[in-house]
């Protein structure tokens, strides 16, 4: 469960991106609906710790956001762009993310990445370098990584852009699935994936 309260976001020269938000994200998913510059990217890295709000109050599972360590381990982020390392390969990287997240047991990381990869269709793709991935591809990764450690809660950022219907349709199931009993956030301009899958619209 995600808390808002009265949260208010600021940048330099005084540009309001977000103004007295509450709201309250409960089990099932959730879909952030609106134009470019509305301030969910801005909400998604406040809610991901990257991003420190001017005012008001978030608990994610009853913890602070002042306590970001504690938070980051129940969080999976998934970025509307993110860094990726061309020189890996996809399971390189997917293990290179779940040590960074504290999977420090090398037989559960290789059970949970294979897991993964035939989750995003990437299984046989799995040992080429990232390098060589095709944008959609690079997106399945980055899908992938999100969901590693089975966080509680799923924040994902315009999760379809570059996949094609047949992966959007795909990726929109895993969400259903994932979100039957964690909190899933989904910010996207593309009305079908709200529409498909979502519980709730903010």
């Amino acid at each position: 469960m995600i808390t808002i309260e009265h949260l208010n976001k600021t940048y330099r020269k005084g540009v309001k991106a977000l103004t007295d938000i509450s709201l309250q994200l409960d089990t099932g998913m959730t879909g952030l609906l609106g134009p470019n510059g509305a301030g969910k990217t801005t909400l998604m890295r406040i809610l991901s710790t990257l991003l420190a709000p001017t005012s008001g109050k978030i608990t994610v599972n009853g913890i602070p956001l002042e306590r970001p360590e504690e938070v980051r381990r129940l969080i999976g982020y998934l970025p509307q762009h993110f860094h990726i390392y061309p020189q890996l390969t996809g399971r390189d990287y997917l293990d290179y993310v779940a040590v960074m997240k504290g999977i420090t047991d090398r037989m559960a990381r290789q059970r949970e990445i294979a897991r993964l990869l035939e989750t995003v269709n990437l299984q046989d793709k799995a040992d080429m370098k990232v390098r060589t991935y095709s944008g959609g591809m690079k997106q399945r990764i980055g899908i992938a990584q999100a969901l590693l450690g089975s966080p509680d809660v799923l924040v994902v950022d315009e999760p379809t852009s570059g996949l094609d219907p047949q992966e959007r349709v795909r990726f929109r199931n895993v969400l259903t699935r994932f979100s039957i009993n964690r909190t899933v956030l989904l910010s996207t301009h593309i009305v079908a994936d709200i529409e498909s899958n979502c519980r709730h619209i903010a």
